[in-house]
């Protein structure tokens, strides 16, 4: 097992009753689970996405912490949270990475593989209806 291994999964959701189609805006939730793979304890710092619209248009987001944490993971611990993004075309992508910091100070970054933002996809009914 490796000493410092944190995984990423994103499940995301169009939020139809917080877009308006007609002005091209296009609202999306994503809750990403983050888990702690490894041996070692390490804390979540910074986030880096990366967001696309259909038409390339590309926004890039940094930032610290996730929705005002930086949670701290034991091996085989995870943290869940749910945000959004807004686009100006019915589909899209993200992708993207979390800068972390292990106990010993070992200084490690975790993906977020990409994925792809489509309206009207599967969940959009359950949506959470406020974003963080």
């Amino acid at each position: 097992m490796p000493k410092y291994l944190f995984t990423c999964e994103a499940e995301p959701q169009y939020l139809s009753e917080q877009s308006a189609p007609e002005e091209e805006l296009y609202a999306f939730a994503y809750t990403i689970t983050i888990t702690n793979h490894g041996e070692a304890p390490a804390q979540l710092i910074s986030r880096h996405w990366i967001i696309e619209d259909a038409h390339g248009h590309t926004e890039e987001v940094k930032g610290l912490g996730v929705v005002g944490h930086q949670p701290l993971l034991r091996p085989g611990e995870s943290f869940q949270y749910t945000s959004g993004t807004r686009l100006r075309t019915p589909t899209g992508a993200m992708r993207g990475s979390f800068f972390c910091v292990a106990e010993d100070g070992e200084r490690f970054e975790a993906a977020v593989p990409e994925f792809e933002l489509r309206a009207g996809g599967a969940g959009g009914a359950q949506a959470p209806r406020v974003l963080h």
